[in-house]
């Protein structure tokens, strides 16, 4: 009922198409972990890839709204900042590390790369 934003579709399209695998492990408990979150359901984020000493992060929005979300992490970032699809940081692209993360402005089904600097 209601529409496919309100129905989590992309959500569990993403589950019906990405399972979660389960791996043996020890019976030792282990705290809940996640490199990532994002604030908006309309917001997916798609991929991070590992580059040498970054990772770079890439979102879109999929509901076909107009929407701030902010990006966490639990890496140790340096720097972020805006890169255009081919990794390439784009001009005026550095974005704050504020305490809720990274400020993120989308509009309809943009996509949005976000390179990492990491501290070593």
């Amino acid at each position: 009922a209601g529409s496919f934003q309100d129905a989590s579709v992309i959500q569990h399209a993403y589950n019906l198409n990405f399972p979660l695998h389960t791996v043996p492990a020890s019976s030792a408990q282990c705290p809940a972990w996640s490199a990532f979150s994002v604030s908006s359901p309309a917001v997916v984020l798609e991929t991070a890839e590992d580059r040498p000493e970054a990772v770079v992060v890439r979102l879109y929005e999929a509901h076909g709204s107009t929407v701030v979300a902010w990006l966490q992490t639990s890496l140790p970032v340096k720097e972020a900042m805006l890169c255009d699809l081919l990794e390439r940081p784009a001009a005026g692209g550095r974005l704050p590390l504020e305490q809720r993360g990274m400020r993120l402005s989308f509009t309809p089904f943009r996509v949005l790369s976000v390179l990492l600097v990491l501290r070593q």
